[in-house]
């Protein structure tokens, strides 16, 4: 485990649009309360690292916060949005949870695995394509639907998934 102490500058932890950006979510919430802000801190950082973090990074952002590392470490492993191992450019976010599963989700994957080449969990080769499965996002009215960065793609067909990757640069 990396270690961050706690009385190291908060200042040389992460560079200055970073902490701002943190910042921005801390004020949110009444003062001593800075470590309701973990979820977006852990967000802000995994993008600015190309999309996953590491444990020094979440090791700065418990110093950053003054929380125990293990507080953070708890967060970044329960919810899925969070990426502890490199993926790809574009991470497709596979909804498999009742709605979309009973609209056809199982399909998709198969259609997805078989075009990517990969299997849930994995990323092409050339890097440009993480495939994982995740729980609801929301949007049953839509199902079957995936996610990929921040935008919802809903009601899919093999044929509209292929257009949407194929679209991807």
């Amino acid at each position: 485990m990396t270690t961050v102490k706690p009385t190291e500058n908060k200042e040389q932890l992460f560079p200055a649009e970073i902490r701002a950006e943190i910042d921005t979510w801390i004020a949110k919430y009444p003062e001593g309360w800075q470590q309701s802000a973990v979820m977006a801190a852990l967000r802000i950082v995994q993008d600015d690292n190309g999309g996953y973090l590491t444990e020094e990074l979440m090791d700065k952002v418990a110093a950053y916060l003054d929380m125990p590392p293990i507080a953070v470490y708890e967060v970044a492993t329960f919810y899925s949005m969070y990426e502890r191992e490199k993926v790809g450019k574009h991470k497709v976010c596979v909804c498999t949870n009742v709605s979309c599963m009973i609209n056809g989700s199982d399909k998709l994957v198969d259609h997805m695995e078989k075009k990517l080449g990969i299997k849930l969990g994995q990323t092409t080769e050339d890097g440009r394509f993480t495939l994982k499965e995740v729980e609801c996002l929301g949007a049953c009215g839509g199902a079957p639907m995936f996610q990929i960065g921040n935008k919802y793609y809903e009601n899919l067909t093999p044929e509209l998934v292929d257009s949407i990757l194929d679209g991807l640069e």
